[in-house]
């Protein structure tokens, strides 16, 4: 399958104790983000993050392709 490295931000990167890691690519980027969710116990549910696929946001089913940059985005609050 592959690898691919992936970026996480606020919340996540806080959970995660990283800032990014590489991973096996798996199916596609919901079950990407599941695995990585049970692994690191992330609280944040898929439906509430977005997620970009080499610096584009992309779909949810899309496809994982070795080598990418996946990025998960929690929702950023502010002032």
């Amino acid at each position: 399958m592959g690898q691919v490295t992936v970026l996480y931000f606020a919340s996540l990167r806080d959970a995660a104790g990283v800032a990014s890691e590489t991973v096996e690519a798996g199916t596609d980027l919901r079950a990407l983000y599941e695995m990585l969710r049970a692994r690191h116990g992330f609280a944040l549910p898929q439906e509430r993050l977005r997620v970009a696929v080499d610096g584009e946001f992309a779909r949810w089913d899309a496809a994982v392709r070795s080598g990418s940059e996946v990025a998960f985005i929690p929702p950023v609050s502010g002032g």
